[in-house]
């Protein structure tokens, strides 16, 4: 008895082998000698035969059963296959798959049809099957989301019709959409959530917002947010900042989002010196001192380090170092908080661009893409220069996302750059309507299209109608002009204005221009203009002036000039930290009537005091001169008041006519202000600042002399308080001013209100 286990076993063992054996044999009638199908209505019998895989003479087994099966169903065509065999026929029964109808949509209001069926895979006279179905539904909640609306139910239903035919039909609630009711961050202890909420592109839910959708919960723009915390804190000095978590909770009644973001702010450090660590033996590090735009004894900034990169790469490319590879690093010293930055520059294995493809650019040419790579074909492999490329094609804004990558060429030395775009819409039409206590009531439309044609080609025509102004322009430029780095553009207009409050005449200006900007370097950019425009003076008043009067008629101004800028300001909107500098000069006499030589320079400069406290301080002279025996006309000359000088209306200052004040403008010109912005202790993503400034100025000297005359070249000087809002309807700005330093004849603007909106 004590040997029957294993006995069982052994017997267990043979059992099994000899099913192993039966089941791999070839079934009876091994070979085929006829197949027959049935159930097929639209597919022909030949044609399913050809995805069988299987012909008569082939050996039958098991393994043939099942791979035809799987053949079959693979096709997608049917909804069952059956599979049988007798005396070496095989018998294939098929069960079709239904046709689609039509597709339908119902309770889909926010989004169309249209949009809708251009999302999803199945189409009208396709076949049905339930797996592609899924994956439509999958993405039609996908297309909801995006929009917010977390709360979306979607069901598809199958309606049976003649013919093996279904109707197709989305059932959908849209719901309500769901938005961000929170944002909250854990572990900051040098900026508070207020500030850093600023810093972020999704914003808390507020009545304000009635327009954006920032306020909606999107988990790509989650992403997004934490690069800008991280760019944020990297740039502020904290070079161990991490971000520990970002999560999103949906309440349970699935009305609203709860986003919170752990960080670890880590220590701030200041910049205590530079150095370079060189793998390549020839090289005088010292050369490349020039190069590096990080600071010693400043804050240490990420965004320095990186631009620092990208100048030592391109120097070490002019002194014929073409395979290298520039990492940083830093040192740190805790205790002081300090860092060292270091540049590690190796030798990397000599490569060269191959090939460059680029995919994706149906619309957009080739060539637009090509001229923003800093690589070309032949050129050495450059990892920095291709992270530079990536970066300026993504600076076009022509496309929703862009990747590169980089893959082995036909030899060890060589790559190949793939570069995969997918395009978005770059037409724009806008509508807006506002308030100027210059202009009055207006209301402006634009058209535009930067990518014309899939040039990259900027084409737009725009007008603002005002209760004292009208204007018309249009405008093309071909931002690679002869296929270099040089901006060319074209320009008309058509400008009529009434300026009887002021001057007692109206204007109206018709011409137009051509542009020529090429950059200088990384933040110095030149611009060059020629301007044909014929000025008229009419419908002056029977009172005005005598001097203006005697201008009553049209002048004819060929003119050239020039703009030189210097420009590191953090943003040309709202800006908080920077400098802009610019030189204009222009000379009138190329032909026409005018004749004159005009200059005008000036700079901007804003210094974040503290966090959300903003100096900014301003400066800017011009003059303008006659030759040839020809005078400054009117239409000429330099106005200032209103925006130019808060606390005096517009043409409030300068030379004016005794009898009736007229302004008459001035040849010579100064101004300056200074400008406080501060929180005002609402949250700061409502966007409302106030202000306090004092501006000052003064205009004085025409041409024309004589009795009647009022002119005083003296200080004009106003200071006040201001409050601006960044509204959904665009920005909104009330200042009250008062000035402090006039002339008698001046006029007066104590209050001031500006507001517009595009939407």
């Amino acid at each position: 008895m004590k040997y029957a286990p294993k006995t069982s076993r052994i017997h267990v063992f043979l059992a099994v082998t000899f099913l192993v054996i039966l089941y791999s044999l070839p079934v009876l009638a091994a070979t085929v000698k006829k197949i027959e199908i049935s159930g097929a209505q639209r597919v022909e019998p030949s044609t399913i035969a050809t995805y069988m895989n299987l012909k008569v003479g082939d050996t039958l087994n098991n393994a043939a059963t099942d791979r035809t099966l799987k053949n079959l169903f693979a096709t997608g065509l049917f909804a069952d296959v059956k599979v049988e065999s007798n005396n070496g026929t095989v018998y294939i029964s098929v069960i079709e798959n239904p046709l689609i109808s039509e597709i339908a949509f119902e309770g889909n209001d926010s989004v169309s049809d249209e949009e809708l069926l251009a999302e999803i895979q199945m189409r009208p006279r396709q076949v049905f099957t339930r797996t592609k179905v899924q994956s439509d539904t999958s993405r039609l909640y996908q297309i909801y989301r995006r929009q917010g609306r977390f709360s979306a139910s979607i069901e598809p239903k199958v309606i049976q019709r003649d013919q093996n035919r279904v109707d197709l039909v989305f059932e959908i609630n849209e719901g309500d959409i769901t938005k961000v009711e929170s944002i909250r961050f854990v572990g900051n202890k040098n900026y508070d959530d207020s500030k850093l909420r600023s810093e972020i592109s999704t914003k808390e839910s507020a009545w304000y917002r009635f327009i954006s959708n920032n306020d909606r919960y999107d988990p790509d723009r989650l992403s997004y947010d934490k690069e800008l915390l991280r760019n944020f804190y990297l740039s502020q000095g904290y070079a161990d900042f991490q971000i520990l978590s970002a999560t999103a909770e949906l309440s349970n009644d699935k009305t609203g989002f709860y986003v919170t973001f752990t960080i670890e702010e880590g220590q701030r450090y200041k910049v205590s010196g530079i150095e370079f660590v060189s793998a390549i033996e020839t090289l005088d590090t010292s050369l490349l001192n020039e190069h590096v735009e990080v600071e010693v004894d400043e804050w240490y900034n990420a965004e320095d380090v990186r631009d620092s990169i990208t100048t030592i790469t391109d120097a070490l490319g002019d002194l014929q170092y073409a395979f290298v590879n520039v990492t940083p690093d830093i040192r740190k010293n805790t205790a002081e908080q300090t860092l060292v930055v270091i540049f590690r520059i190796d030798e990397t294995p000599r490569a060269f661009v191959e090939r460059i493809n680029f995919n994706g650019n149906i619309r957009t040419l080739d060539k637009v893409l090509r001229r923003e790579m800093l690589l070309v074909e032949g050129d050495p492999f450059n990892r920095s220069r291709l992270s530079d490329s990536e970066r300026k094609l993504k600076n076009l804004d022509f496309f929703e996302t862009v990747n590169v990558d980089v893959q082995r060429g036909s030899a060890p030395d060589k790559t190949v750059i793939d570069v995969d775009v997918e395009e978005k819409s770059t037409g724009e039409l806008s509508i807006g309507a506002g308030f100027s206590s210059s202009d009055g009531p207006l209301a402006d439309l634009r058209i535009r299209e930067r990518n014309l044609l899939g040039k990259g080609q900027d084409l737009a025509f725009s007008t603002t109608i005002a209760g004292e102004k009208t204007e018309f322009n249009v405008s093309f430029t071909e931002p690679y002009f002869l296929q270099r780095d040089i901006l060319a553009g074209v320009d008309a207009f058509h400008i009529t204005r009434d300026l009887q409050d002021e001057s007692s005449f109206d204007q109206r200006r018709t011409g137009g221009g051509l542009r020529l900007g090429y950059p200088l370097s990384k933040n110095w950019r030149q611009l060059l203009r020629y301007r044909l425009e014929n000025n008229e003076i009419t419908d002056v008043d029977d009172d005005a002036s005598r001097f203006i009067r005697d201008q009553e008629g049209q002048r004819i101004t060929s003119a050239i000039s020039q703009r030189l800028v210097y420009d590191t300001r953090d943003s040309g909107t709202f800006t908080t930290n920077g400098l802009m500098y610019w030189l204009d000069t222009e000379v009138a006499g190329l032909g026409g009537d005018a004749k004159y030589v005009s200059g005008k320079t000036g700079a901007s400069y804003f210094l974040p005091l503290s966090d959300q406290f903003i100096l900014n301080v301003l400066g800017e002279a011009g003059a303008i001169q006659g030759y040839s025996d020809t005078d400054v006309e009117i239409n000429e000359r330099y106005f200032l008041g209103g925006s130019t000088l808060r606390g005096f209306d517009r043409s409030g200052i300068g030379p004016r006519d005794v009898a009736n004040g007229d302004a008459l403008g001035g040849n010579f010109f100064y101004r300056s202000s200074v400008e406080l912005s501060f929180p005002l202790g609402l949250p700061e993503e409502m966007g409302i600042k106030g202000h306090a400034f004092s501006d000052v100025g003064s205009l004085w000297d025409i041409d024309e002399g004589g009795t009647g005359l009022l002119e005083e070249d003296t200080l004009r000087a106003a200071a006040g308080i201001g409050v601006s809002w960044r509204s959904p309807f665009g920005p909104i700005r009330v200042d009250l001013a008062a000035p402090f330093l006039k002339e008698d004849f001046d006029e007066e603007e104590n209050f001031r209100f500006d507001f517009g909106t595009r939407f």
